[in-house]
């Protein structure tokens, strides 16, 4: 049923979507009025007799408001900038610069369950940290109303340890983040969150509670350095955390893929026609009386001497251990002088890649220094603090998932920094062959005036973030130039760039239609077209076309890599073909819908159709709504 709700920008009500799984799960838990029946709740859940102050969570001053505002619907909307874009006719990457909260939210209408990984860095709350504030809600002044935002940036507050509620404030900002940001995982995604010692504690504690304990992967530590700082009163900091959590148990086995330094420990001394191998020692760690039931006698075929381990079992049973001589895997050394076999492993048989590691070390995934290293050659030296290293992000979007190397994923970063995560999306998919896409969001946040950022001349962080990219960009086309281009290489060049979108105000008056909590939706819905035809109606579009359509287009549920094509046969209004990878419609932004642009939609129902409700008298919007029905969307 058409509500109030489809003809205002808001992003999904979370909290409102909770209540109503409940309610057609559980329809007795609610009263005749529609509200949860908590005493019916605890009957129903065996929490009748629970105490309400002896029982184990993770509180902190501020909680039940952070998971409110990461529930709370928002207002804002995402505006296309072309003049900051690079190849956006065929790239599928996006930057966002904006406030990742507030993002996030809005990119639940597309990316839903649509994000295969996840790889964020988020500020370590050392004392010195920037920390957003979510401050940007109805009723307040919105970060995009602030002075001077477009032109300077926003000025972040550091959360100093003498502040108070220090680990409060950090907690409060990352926890709403975080509840949102899983909401668009796939089932099978992955998420890894960069660390330092002074909140892994804390962040353990909030992942355990949004995503599960029993989706814990791993903790993973991270070289970082080569050497320790002499800095250091106390002890030195070689290693970082990367916490990694699953979406759900959709994710039932990852693998890293093999390279060429793993393969290196499988050779061929004996010529075997199998190919190269390696070996595992036959003997079982257990001892005799422990695994009675793996004791046997095993023949060696060069001496004939039948032998049994004097105090450990075997690995394998009997049987197994007859399958192993047929199929001529045991290995007694070059000249069969070992005292007790080797079960060989052939790398034609390592199918699916490695089992991962939770030991990253740097010669493998580079150090802080390397990562500043590289940023420098790009965009300058200095000019962002601590990045991390490409060959770290790329380690972690390359694991082959479920059996699957998905090289055609979408890897989200909402703390995007200095844009490390664009960078390596780019390397592996030239590595590979893949396709996979990044969505970077970053809040335009003040560089300082007397640092290395801004007498580079970048005023905000978004700006280093975009900078970085089209660096990358310049560098991949580069290093093609002068050569002949294979098709896989083209396809490779194709899509390299990034489409630049910004937050902003919706241009639509309507968002600030408040509805009455007395009335029935449809009485709502009534209220807001007459709160519109007197809002909108008298206005002319003044506003670029586009804004107004990507606007609409992302309360429909497109992602914002859709294509607009022109449709020349409507002579009298412009109208374009919207596509993404799951949709398809007509969309116009014209103040008025010619006749013969209505009877076109009326003799082919089977087109889904969407213009903005002023541009229809009341007949016309009758008409078109019974011939199409849900096809038929007037905004």
């Amino acid at each position: 049923m058409e509500t109030y709700k489809d003809h205002i920008t808001i992003t999904p009500d979370l909290n409102d979507e909770r209540l109503q799984t409940l309610r057609k799960l559980f329809p007795d838990w609610f009263t005749q009025e529609g509200m949860l029946d908590i005493n019916e709740v605890k009957k129903a859940t065996g929490a009748e007799d629970a105490s309400d102050t002896e029982r184990y969570e993770f509180r902190w001053f501020g909680k039940s408001t952070a998971k409110r505002n990461a529930f709370t619907p928002t207002r804002a909307t995402l505006h296309y900038d072309p003049t900051r874009s690079v190849n956006a006719d065929k790239t599928e990457n996006i930057i966002i610069e904006g406030e990742n909260l507030e993002v996030l939210k809005i990119l639940q209408r597309g990316y839903r369950e649509k994000v295969k990984c996840i790889y964020i860095d988020p500020p370590y709350n050392t004392g010195e940290d920037f920390l957003y504030k979510d401050d940007f809600k109805e009723g307040k002044e919105g970060y995009w109303e602030s002075t001077g935002v477009r032109k300077d940036g926003v000025a972040l507050d550091t959360n100093t340890v003498s502040a108070g509620r220090f680990h409060s404030n950090w907690l409060d900002m990352i926890y709403p983040r975080l509840l949102v940001a899983r909401t668009l995982l796939r089932p099978d995604g992955i998420i890894f969150i960069s660390m330092d010692d002074h909140e892994i504690h804390h962040l353990r504690k909030i992942c355990d509670e949004i995503f599960g304990e029993e989706n814990l992967l791993t903790n993973i530590i991270w070289e970082k350095r080569y050497t320790r700082s002499n800095n250091s009163k106390l002890f030195g900091t070689m290693t970082e955390h990367i916490l990694c959590y699953r979406k759900s148990d959709a994710l039932i086995n990852i693998k890293e893929p093999r390279n060429d330094k793993s393969d290196e420990i499988y050779t061929n001394p004996d010529n075997d026609e199998r190919g190269p191998w390696t070996s595992v020692s036959y003997v079982n760690p257990a001892s005799r009386d422990e695994r009675p039931n793996l004791c046997y006698k095993i023949k060696n075929p060069f001496t004939g001497a039948e032998i049994e381990h004097p105090t450990n079992a075997w690995k394998y049973e009997y049987d197994k251990y007859l399958q192993h001589v047929q199929e001529n895997k045991l290995y007694w050394g070059q000249n069969g002088n070992n005292s007790y076999p080797r079960l060989k492993k052939f790398l034609s048989e390592m199918e699916g890649g490695m089992v991962p590691s939770n030991f990253w070390k740097r010669d493998d995934v580079g150090t802080t220094d390397q990562a500043s290293a590289e940023l420098e050659a790009l965009i300058g030296r200095g000019v962002f603090p601590f990045p991390k290293p490409p060959h770290l992000v790329q380690k972690a979007i390359s694991y082959i998932i479920n059996g699957e190397p998905d090289k055609d994923c979408i890897v989200l970063d909402f703390f995007a920094g200095s844009g490390t995560t664009g960078h390596a999306v780019v390397n592996q998919n030239i590595m590979d062959g893949g396709h996979r896409k990044y969505i970077l969001v970053q809040i335009p946040e003040i560089t300082d005036e007397k640092s290395n950022a801004r007498r580079a001349g970048y005023k905000t962080i978004s700006e280093i973030t975009i900078a970085r990219n089209k660096a990358v960009v310049e560098k991949v086309q580069d290093s093609f130039k002068g050569k002949i281009i294979a098709p896989e290489d083209q396809d490779q060049l194709d899509q390299l760039g990034f489409k630049v979108f910004t937050l902003g105000k919706s241009s639509f008056p309507r968002v600030d239609f408040a509805p009455d909590p007395e009335k029935t939706d449809e009485e709502n819905l009534q209220l807001l077209q007459e709160y519109i035809r007197q809002k909108e109606q008298q206005l002319t579009i003044q506003f670029n076309a586009e804004e107004l359509i990507t606007e609409i287009l992302i309360k429909q549920g497109f992602q914002l890599t859709y294509k607009l094509e022109p449709q020349p046969q409507f002579e009298a209004n412009h109208v374009y073909m919207a596509t993404d990878v799951t949709h398809k419609a007509y969309i116009t932004v014209d103040g008025k819908l010619d006749d013969a642009t209505v009877e076109y939609f009326l003799a082919h129902t089977d087109k889904k159709f969407i213009c903005i409700e002023r541009a229809l008298d009341t007949t016309k919007k009758y008409n078109l709504k019974k011939a199409m029905d849900s096809k038929f969307f007037a905004f």
